[in-house]
């Protein structure tokens, strides 16, 4: 297929990643230089997206989400010229509260693609719950670069006394990235590594005088001088390090030397980087919440999952992970093989599905309700 990228913005504010200039095998069309949340801005990016398309003239477009302005721009193109489309989703039931007169409106516009690619299987039975029909929901929506993250860490292994003396890093660690806000639940993972520490210091493990790990916590975000409050209270200032936000040629480090990687999120669509974990052979501690779960967690195997608001659950697994006999290479070496079925080529075949089926079906006609919800969401 040839393919073409529409990107809304070229720079966004939620995550400070460095551009990506350019990538092979496709063309790439940016419609604004930043992102932003007014009207005008909105009103831009849906005349760019029409003009954009109508360059274009594509026989699919494949559109993520429904909810924001640069999809129902695309969707509503589809619409008015009869061309095909694909929506991407990783949304599930549970991920947010649920009122039914917006899960109405959603319904509309979802039966408005003829096919879908989804992050996994909760998130493809909520579109065939939304409406669209199963068999043409495809998974793989949610994967990272997986050679690359096993590589790069493997070589950070390779050299770990020099990088571990060169970041700062401690000999053994837990390590959690994310944004520095509410849904990541990092307060709760502090108050369980708190305590933790006290578990460690007065099991077996404490008095055989086994090391007690340390957390590595990368990120950044509104709460972090929050953070940095209870860690102080904590009393945790020694054994919490803080390095900030890393850049993606900068994770692999901090993989390769961690001992088991955390997430515990209470709500999350999928969780990327607990993909970016696995791939570089760690054992995983995922939050139930988080929409990945289902499908790269398997309990006892390669991690386990838990409730994120209970604390002693969360604190209970890191003892227990960090054991001097528990098994890490094995739980490591299992999360490499799971997610070795989740990886670019399980998103190039379910978007090459999708596509296929989206050009094998009649699309589906829009009413004059459907096309009114569209105008009327467009104009917000």
């Amino acid at each position: 297929m040839s393919v073409w990228g529409v990107e809304a913005c070229a720079m966004e504010d939620t995550y400070a990643w460095k551009k990506v200039e350019g990538a092979a095998n496709f063309t790439r069309i940016t419609l604004t230089d930043r992102e932003g949340g007014d009207r005008q801005w909105k009103q831009e990016l849906h005349r760019k997206m029409r003009e954009a398309l109508d360059k274009i003239k594509p026989q699919v477009v494949v559109i993520p989400g429904w909810a924001s302005t640069d999809a129902l721009s695309a969707l509503s193109w589809c619409v008015e010229t009869s061309t095909p489309s694909v929506v991407m989703s990783e949304s599930t039931v549970w991920d947010e509260s649920r009122v039914a007169w917006k899960e109405w409106i959603k319904s509309r516009l979802l039966k408005l693609n003829s096919a879908g690619l989804s992050g996994g299987a909760p998130h493809a039975d909520y579109l065939a719950q939304l409406g669209l029909a199963r068999e043409r929901v495809f998974l793989g929506y949610d994967v990272v670069d997986n050679d690359y993250f096993s590589t790069k860490a493997d070589e950070a292994r390779n050299w770990k006394s020099e990088i571990r003396n060169q970041h700062g890093l401690p000999g053994k660690y837990f390590l959690a990235s994310a944004r520095f806000v509410e849904k990541k639940n990092l307060f709760r993972l502090l108050e369980a590594f708190a305590h933790y520490r006290e578990l460690a210091q007065k099991s077996e493990i404490g008095n055989r005088k086994s090391e007690i790990w340390s957390l590595v916590l990368l990120g950044d975000g509104p709460l972090k001088a929050d953070l940095q409050e209870l860690i102080s209270e904590l009393g945790l200032a020694s054994c919490v390090h803080l390095p900030g936000f890393k850049q993606y040629g900068e994770l692999p480090v901090y993989f390769g030397l961690a001992g088991t990687f955390v997430h515990a999120s209470t709500t999350e669509q999928w969780g990327l980087v607990v993909n970016e974990a696995m791939a570089s052979g760690l054992p995983v501690l995922v939050s139930s919440r988080c929409g990945c779960a289902a499908d790269l967690v398997s309990p006892g195997v390669n991690g386990f999952q838990f409730d994120p608001v209970h604390v002693e659950e969360l604190a209970q697994l890191l003892l227990k992970i960090s054991a001097a006999d528990f098994p890490l290479r094995d739980f490591g070496d299992a999360s490499r093989r799971i997610i070795t079925a989740w990886g670019p080529e399980r998103f190039a075949s379910g978007l090459h599905a999708a596509v296929a089926v989206a050009l094998k079906n009649p699309r589906p006609r829009a009413g004059l309700i459907d096309r009114l919800l569209l105008n009327l969401l467009l104009s917000r």
